[in-house]
């Protein structure tokens, strides 16, 4: 069977979006103390790159205001947020002044900003940054990792955050 794709596709942002949002993702903060105040985001666009070195990558938009700031800071702190994090993400997507109100955090010695009960904490370096588009993908190199949490990771799908569905008891 042979599929035919009209040559007259429709690529506007909005059904981008919409397409792009089928695939759901998990959702990380990016965050560091800059100039003596914690500076952070939440992104959906996280992966693993590389074992060797250890590397991986998350994508930021052109537009945004906060990366400025963070991509001074020496270290990045990079967590992944479970699915109690729901609140805390939408928190970091929200006004700059309030992100890190009432969030238990971590700080290293180099300045990586982590949430205290993420699934897994990235203490980070800017490895390389790529324009792509509307946006810039960013390597960061890892220097220390911790991952002591064993819930569930909290999930981006359809432009809004959710929860891995639990399998029945006994199937699997």
């Amino acid at each position: 069977m042979t599929i035919t794709f009209p040559t007259n596709q429709d690529l506007d942002p909005v059904r981008l979006r919409e397409a792009f949002g089928i695939f759901p993702s998990g959702v990380v903060a990016v965050a560091a103390k800059v100039d003596g105040r914690l500076v952070g985001l939440a992104a959906s666009s996280f992966t693993s790159v590389s074992l060797e070195p250890p590397l991986v990558s998350v994508s930021i938009a052109n537009t945004s205001r906060t990366w400025p700031d963070l991509r001074r800071a020496g270290h990045l702190g990079v967590t992944i947020l479970a699915d109690h994090h729901d609140v805390a993400a939408r928190q970091l997507s929200g006004p700059v002044g309030s992100r890190f109100e009432g969030l238990a955090v971590t700080l290293s010695d180099d300045g990586a900003v982590m949430l205290a009960d993420g699934l897994a904490q990235f203490d980070t370096t800017i490895y390389k940054e790529m324009a792509a588009g509307d946006h810039t993908i960013v390597l960061l190199e890892l220097h220390a990792i911790e991952h002591a949490d064993h819930s569930q990771p909290l999930i981006f799908h359809r432009s809004g955050f959710s929860r891995l569905q639990q399998p029945a008891p006994g199937r699997r």
